[in-house]
């Protein structure tokens, strides 16, 4: 009989094989396989969790509730919006994320995007559909290493964005009230307060996580602020941008256009407006995707909650400060 029981709400792999593994080899653990996300199933079933391993499935008070001695909540991915941090916090269970996969992967993302923006691709390709044989529908269009890129937050994936931006030869400003300014320096990155960032960038990637302080922070007001010619990419969480304010800003031409690859609700509605403008690309929440990363992340990510179980801290510990560490 296994010494621990993980529980795997739910996931988008083809198997859980490669978490099977792991966690019986390095922790005698035996792995159950839920695939729900309903919170009456969950409360029913994770009472006798070990630790749990998520995707999609709300990880909410009520769900944290029922269990009785769960160790570790782990997320697929670096995002973990789905579970409740502070009551998990409160009943003393850490939470896991991966904070350090898909790097290459959701930069390349943000580049192609800016790039397509720039050349106006699927405007070009809309018009072609429509039998337009001509260029000049297209002008202005400007060499893209004249673009100022303005980066908002400088983690991982925002460093491997600024790499791969500054290798083209674009200036690029960043804005993150909690990196070190030797940090920046050692990027060749330029520091600004986000009112900078704003008025001087001409492409503006989101790297932020979805927080209470960063819920909507891209609104009305910082729209204004932005150049008519800009445009915006997020790569991050949809609900970081307010959506609205975002549609507005682009039937009213007050910015030039968007790539996203998140929204603020997801699956997103055919019939959201965003999807039905020449000047938006919108991609399924896949920028994270290659057959290298979707390896990775449950590698990493089972790797770390057999940390968990055999008395060793996590490298994904979301909320370490408030429990002081290692459990």
């Amino acid at each position: 009989m296994a010494k621990f029981k993980v529980y795997i709400t739910d996931y988008d792999y083809p198997d859980i094989e490669i978490e099977r593994k792991i966690l019986r080899e390095r922790a005698d653990a035996e792995v159950v396989s839920l695939d729900t996300r309903d919170p009456e199933i969950l409360k029913a079933e994770l009472r006798d969790a070990d630790a749990i391993i998520t995707q999609y499935a709300p990880i909410s008070p009520d769900v944290v509730e029922v269990m009785s001695k769960c160790m570790a909540v782990g997320r697929y991915g670096i995002g973990y919006d789905n579970v409740n941090v502070q009551a998990c916090t409160e009943k003393g269970i850490m939470v896991i994320n991966v904070p350090a996969y898909c790097e290459e992967e959701v930069s390349d993302t943000a580049l192609a995007m800016m790039l397509s923006l720039n050349k106006k691709i699927r405007f070009y390709h809309s018009n072609l559909q429509k039998g337009i044989w001509d260029w000049k529908p297209g002008v202005p269009i400007h060499q893209f290493k004249r673009t100022v890129a303005g980066l908002i937050g400088f983690g991982s994936i925002a460093r491997f964005t600024a790499r791969k931006l500054k290798a083209l030869g674009l200036r690029v400003l960043v804005y993150d009230p909690y990196v070190e300014e030797a940090l920046l320096a050692e990027c060749e990155v330029e520091s600004a307060d986000l009112d900078t960032l704003l008025r001087n960038s001409d492409a503006i990637s989101i790297n932020v996580p979805l927080t209470s302080r960063t819920k909507h922070m891209i609104g009305e007001a910082e729209f204004a602020k932005m150049k008519k010619t800009a445009v915006i990419i997020n790569t991050a969480r949809g609900a970081v941008i307010d959506e609205k304010a975002l549609i507005r800003a682009l039937q009213n031409k007050t910015i030039a256009g968007a790539g996203l690859d998140v929204f603020e609700f997801e699956p997103i509605s055919p019939d959201n407006p965003l999807l039905h403008m020449d000047n938006v690309l919108a991609t399924p929440h896949c920028g994270w995707y290659s057959e290298e990363s979707k390896i990775e992340i449950r590698i990493k990510l089972a790797t770390d909650m057999a940390r968990v179980l055999n008395g060793e801290e996590p490298v994904g510990f979301v909320n370490k400060r408030e429990l002081g560490g290692k459990q």
